[in-house]
């Protein structure tokens, strides 16, 4: 980590300068989860597909087998940036597969629709995503000093969320339509001549996504420097194994990050699972149109900017430890109330099919879902920070991508299980619960400033 001497010896104009061109990574990457993930394309997969059980399953299917292969290359890529050099040239690389992947989303059309095929770029566009991600993160430390960190990194959390939502009012105003009118949320007619038939306003969302990266992604490179950016030596890759099998061979003499990579391994799974499945969720639970999960979309995302930002101070005051832990607590609640929403019934009590009651309900969980995510997702990486070695923080930041995904195959999986044997949406999410639980316990052995602490 570059120290604090370093940091001040930068330029204020200068660091400024990068640390706004660090925030539009999360501005230029957010419409990833937002668009596509959760609240626009999952729910136009269920409308493809027809039916919610058969969609959820196949979207856990398809999620878990990106996160097989984020697993196994995140930490090997992170040593090897450490050992090799220049993290802004594998961000190029990465930033490629998102916009092929995104952009490929187009051709996901009805009447033609290959659900592999569309798997498949979508799993590319988010494996691109996942390992961009590995090492704008680990640029976090070369921001600001420590106790800065923690701000920084709530700000651009919130930063994310409102190019996310800006994204989403663009889809819902301009562009997706519903599949009975043909009309946006606005009641007009899909822009540019896209035809409402035939999807392509809804469809257009990938090539949306991947436009809005490419655009967005010129700050970041024209003002983000990397301070370690070295020429890689020769042997770089037999290094890179050999630290990272050291590393990890000495995990359990790190008990603290040890303890750390566990619990965030279970409640960041289970949070991706709640981003991952809301929307296919809604659409198959509550028959909710893509239309109707997007303003559910919009509701999420504010709350989750304004809680970004305010979590990013009370990670400055009370540590990110403290605030991990409440967001854990408020997350599990929402998954066990999740369980207990139906068209029919809410917390166990039975209401009228025409009832509104499940859908204000859900509405409220959105909030929640997006005020806590927000807030335990740009503590997570402070807290990792606080926990690495400062000379191999890209490596760490891969440890941390392994430990978000080890188990990100494995949840989605379990939830495509346990939807096909339950031929139920509400029971197939109900590992989200447990999952949860495992990260609070995990998170009692976590000391506030790591290892280096004792």
């Amino acid at each position: 980590m570059a120290s604090d001497t370093d940091i001040t010896a930068v330029d204020p104009r200068t660091l400024r300068k990068r640390i706004w061109g660090w925030f539009f990574f999360d501005w230029a990457s957010q419409p990833y989860n937002t668009l596509l993930l959760t609240f626009i394309f999952a729910p136009y997969v269920k409308e493809l597909m027809g039916d919610g059980t058969a969609a959820q399953s196949a979207w856990g299917f398809g999620i878990g087998a990106a996160g097989v292969i984020i697993a196994i290359f995140a930490p090997f890529l992170g040593a090897l940036a450490d050992t090799g050099g220049n993290r802004l040239r594998w961000i190029w690389l990465f930033s490629a597969l998102y916009v092929i992947g995104s952009g490929m989303l187009w051709f996901a059309a009805p009447g033609d629709f290959h659900l592999i095929t569309t798997l498949f770029f979508f799993a590319i566009g988010l494996i691109g995503m996942e390992f961009a991600t590995i090492f704008t993160n680990a640029m976090l430390p070369d921001l600001g000093p420590k106790e800065e960190i923690g701000r920084i990194s709530g700000n651009g959390w919130a930063f994310g969320y409102v190019g996310g939502m800006i994204t989403l009012i663009l889809m819902l105003v301009c562009f997706a339509e519903s599949a009975t009118t043909g009309k946006t949320f606005v009641g007009l007619t899909p822009l540019f001549g896209l035809d409402p038939e035939m999807r392509e306003g809804t469809r257009f969302v990938g090539p949306l996504t991947a436009i809005w990266y490419a655009v967005f992604m010129i700050p970041f490179f024209l003002y983000v420097r990397d301070p370690r950016a070295k020429p890689a030596p020769k042997g770089a890759v037999a290094k890179a194994l050999r630290d990272l099998r050291h590393t990890i061979s000495k995990l359990p003499q790190s008990p603290s990050l040890f303890a750390y990579l566990g619990s965030s391994m279970f409640y960041r799974d289970a949070l991706n699972g709640m981003y991952a499945f809301g929307g296919i969720y809604a659409a198959g639970v509550l028959g909710w149109t893509v239309v109707d999960v997007g303003i559910f979309g919009i509701l999420a995302i504010i709350a989750g900017a304004v809680f970004a930002w305010l979590g990013g101070m009370a990670d400055v005051r009370f540590g990110p430890k403290t605030v991990i832990a409440t967001c854990i607590l408020i997350l599990t609640g929402v998954a066990v109330t999740i369980v207990l929403i139906s068209r029919t019934s809410v917390l166990g009590f039975p209401v009228a099919p025409d009832s509104n009651l499940p859908d204000i309900a859900f509405y409220i969980i959105g909030a929640l879902i997006g005020a806590a995510g927000g807030v335990i997702q740009s503590a997570s990486r402070t807290m990792m920070v606080r926990q690495a070695d400062p000379n191999r923080m890209t490596e760490a930041f891969g440890l941390y991508a392994l430990a978000g995904k080890a188990t990100s195959f494995i949840a989605p999986t379990l939830i495509g299980v346990a939807t096909y044997l339950s031929g139920s949406q509400q029971v197939g999410v109900s590992p989200l619960i447990g999952l949860f639980v495992l990260g609070l316990i995990l998170l009692l052995w976590v000391k506030p400033d790591g290892d280096r602490a004792a």
